[in-house]
């Protein structure tokens, strides 16, 4: 997931770079901090360089705090990610000249309607400011991490349009109103040897029928949707056939 990255940054391994060997998870840190990121004075690096030391991880923590960055150390990938993201701005604005007139090969070729169309396509992704917000979203709203933050920004647009707009709020406030159950009439079938588990019994076999229900009616939607997809053939005389 790094590779692009450590690519633009001339890593000398990008393909093979392993975050979850400690030993080069820390001699990476080092070099994108001599080299790239540059944050400390160079007198002041010296206990980021000690990678064997026991204390190495509250020094990259403390690390982590002084360039802002807003993930833990124990989110090592993010944490990462964020740095590199990071590097390579810093990068570019060393280089500024450089870049400027660079572009993409098929920048040409860019569908400027489909832009248009999908406004999340527009969005820098590489910015860490936006990874830190949509990591911050995922865990206010418990949405599974991914290692595309775009992926995750549009579970998170699904989530919000069909959980958290008024329509949906106000429909999850209402409450069902049911009608009195006679459970006397109503037989359990068993009998545990006491009356009061003998009635919570008939509760939760009324309750599971209706979720049973419900599903039934959910079942029976997804069938008439396919039917209505599949039951509307369209005929092509020029091949004596019926069909698509």
């Amino acid at each position: 997931m790094f590779r692009r990255k450590l690519t633009a940054l001339d890593y000398h391994n990008p393909a093979g770079f392993n975050c979850k060997d400690e030993t080069e998870f820390r001699n990476f840190i080092v070099w994108l901090e001599d080299q790239k990121i540059r944050h400390y004075k160079i007198e002041d690096r010296g206990n980021l360089r000690n990678i064997h030391s026991s204390d190495w991880p509250k020094v990259f923590e403390k690390y982590l705090r002084d360039v802002n960055c807003p993930f833990k150390i124990q989110d090592r990938q993010e944490a990462i990610d964020w740095l590199l993201g990071l590097a390579v701005r810093l990068e570019y604005g060393d280089n500024a000249e450089k870049y400027k007139d660079s572009s993409p090969d098929n920048t040409k070729n860019t569908d400027n309607a489909a832009k248009n169309a999908e406004p999340l396509i527009n969005l820098d992704v590489t910015n860490p400011d936006f990874k830190a917000g949509v990591m911050a979203l995922a865990n206010l709203l418990q949405i599974q991490h991914h290692d595309d933050y775009l992926v995750m920004l549009k579970a998170i647009r699904i989530l919000v349009q069909e959980r958290l707009t008024q329509d949906a709020v106000a429909k999850a406030n209402q409450t069902k109103e049911g009608l009195p159950v006679a459970l006397d009439k109503h037989i359990l079938g068993f009998d545990t040897g006491d009356a009061v588990l003998n009635e919570a019994a008939q509760i939760l076999r009324l309750l599971h029928i209706e979720e049973l229900r419900e599903l039934q009616t959910k079942i029976n939607e997804a069938i008439v949707a396919v039917q209505a997809i599949i039951a509307d053939p369209k005929t092509d005389h020029r091949l004596g056939k019926v069909g698509r």
